[in-house]
């Protein structure tokens, strides 16, 4: 799922530093996860010299886990899945805040509603 935009209130609102809003993902991983690795992933990591932000984190498949950032540092889930010795096969943003991905196919664009455009923003806050 992307979001592109000419609309710099909502990209700022979407990605600013400042931002809130919450982005969902479903990551397939190869390797072993446990629950060591989970701990590390929600709250122990630093990437870049910075310590991140608390991630929501469950596994939902054996090999998938559900991630829940509301940051968004260059590559950081592939990044983090490193870290903790975690090779990122597959990765889907299936949630911008309130906005889902739905059954839209892959490859496929719809514009969105100013409904949409008014929960992001209110999402941000």
């Amino acid at each position: 799922m992307l979001l592109l935009s000419e609309d710099g209130v909502l990209a700022k609102a979407v990605i600013g530093a400042e931002s809130n809003v919450d982005k969902e993902y479903l990551v397939g991983v190869r390797g072993q996860i446990n629950d060591r690795k989970l701990d590390w992933l929600r709250h122990g990591l630093e990437l870049d010299g910075k310590k991140l932000k608390p991630a929501k984190i469950d596994v939902v498949e054996p090999w998938r886990i559900r991630f829940i950032l509301n940051e968004g540092k260059k590559r950081q889930i592939r990044r983090m899945c490193e870290l903790v010795e975690l090779e990122v096969v597959d990765l889907l943003r299936v949630r911008i805040g309130p906005m889902w991905l739905g059954d839209l196919p892959e490859g496929r664009w719809r514009a969105i509603t100013s409904a949409e455009r008014e929960a992001l923003l209110k999402a941000s806050r």
